[in-house]
């Protein structure tokens, strides 16, 4: 259910809403969430605390404020201390592998058919795989044809667990240095769920986004040459499955090619043909560089020069006529996010891509 469940008022305006799914897995942030039991009060979920800052600054006839998804309160960011019993792994993987995921991407997708259209939807949250559930009925309004899907994001999330969880054990078995426990029993027998890691190749599977319409900008994580060389079938599953999206549509940008050749990039995104554009924003884009205040640091994202570079392209092509239909903020840590720049850099995103 939604909270401030408003009338529709006249078109064009920004809906902002959120839902503050967290159903991270690992065990660090396992652990994070457990240290915060007792300050659930002092932590503000990204909608609410992205939203204080915009109140300030925004013209109140422009945009519209929609509230946030109810969620089950052990998969929020900071639960209630009478939840601390759920919060372990194997709870967190049964969740993600019964589809829950993909359960609350659809509940999110009905309350922008039924709530915020004909507004444009600007979701601020947590878990990317929520993105879907907003897309789908976005394509639904527009057809599949017609919307272009950006994605800033230092992950591709196109990845099925199939092909990912076989490589996270070649990793562990190999890599003196890798963080992942080879014994861990969660990386073995999952199944191809929907979740924040392979949602795209959800969306691209189901049709609901078209190979030549989807564009991952910012990535960190395409395999090194020498990964290419390597024989094992769990490792070569993996790297072959990067260059199988490129080949199959898909517009795959890495973070150095974002730095290193921003005029590609700018030349990439000017030759859209859609009417239509849906921006994603992981904000893992700008991890460890620009911020801190997200859920995965395992990359170093981009600085906030290149970052904010590529948002000009992006408004730039939308001054030449293709039209914002939908966007989102995620991956917002908010356990950590209101100790940096995290909340005022993403206000900057939404005012620039809003033209707010």
């Amino acid at each position: 259910m939604i909270m401030n469940n408003f009338p529709m008022e006249s078109p064009s305006k920004i809906a902002f809403f959120g839902c503050p799914l967290d159903c991270d897995e690992r065990h660090d942030a396992i652990q994070e969430k457990l240290s915060f039991l007792d300050r659930r009060e002092e932590t503000a979920d990204p909608y609410t605390a992205v939203l204080a800052l915009l109140r300030s600054e925004l013209n109140p006839d422009a945009w519209l404020a929609k509230g946030n998804l109810s969620i089950p309160s052990w998969l929020e960011p900071v639960p209630p201390a009478a939840e601390k019993g759920k919060l372990t792994a194997p709870e967190m993987v049964r969740f993600l592998d019964a589809e829950g995921c993909r359960e609350l991407a659809d509940h999110l997708g009905r309350f922008v058919r039924d709530q915020i259209f004909p507004h444009i939807p600007c979701l601020i949250a947590v878990d990317h795989s929520l993105t879907g559930g907003v897309y789908r009925r976005v394509v639904e309004r527009y057809a599949p044809e017609e919307v272009s899907l950006i994605v800033l994001d230092s992950h591709t999330d196109a990845v099925p667990m199939s092909i990912l969880a076989p490589a996270i054990q070649y990793d562990a078995a190999t890599n003196p240095e890798s963080v992942y426990d080879p014994e861990d029993p969660l990386l073995y027998d999952r199944p191809d769920s929907y979740n924040a890691s392979s949602f795209l190749y959800h969306l691209l599977a189901e049709g609901v986004v078209l190979p030549r319409n989807l564009y991952i900008l910012g990535i960190s994580d395409y395999p090194p040459k020498r990964a290419f060389r390597l024989k094992d079938s769990r490792i070569r599953n993996y790297v072959q499955f990067y260059p199988e999206l490129k080949n199959a549509g898909v517009t795959l940008v890495s973070k150095e090619e974002l730095v290193g050749v921003p005029s590609r990039v700018r030349r990439i995104l000017e030759a859209i043909k859609t009417p239509y554009l849906y921006v994603s924003v992981d904000m893992d884009v700008g991890a460890h560089n620009s911020l801190e205040g997200v859920r995965f640091l395992d990359r170093q994202g981009l600085g906030e020069p290149h970052l904010f570079k590529l948002i000009d392209t992006l408004t730039g092509i939308m001054r030449r006529g293709v039209k914002l239909v939908g966007m989102d903020l995620t991956e917002f840590n908010s356990r950590r996010a209101g100790l940096d720049r995290t909340y005022p850099l993403a206000t900057q995103i939404i005012r620039k891509l809003l033209a707010l």
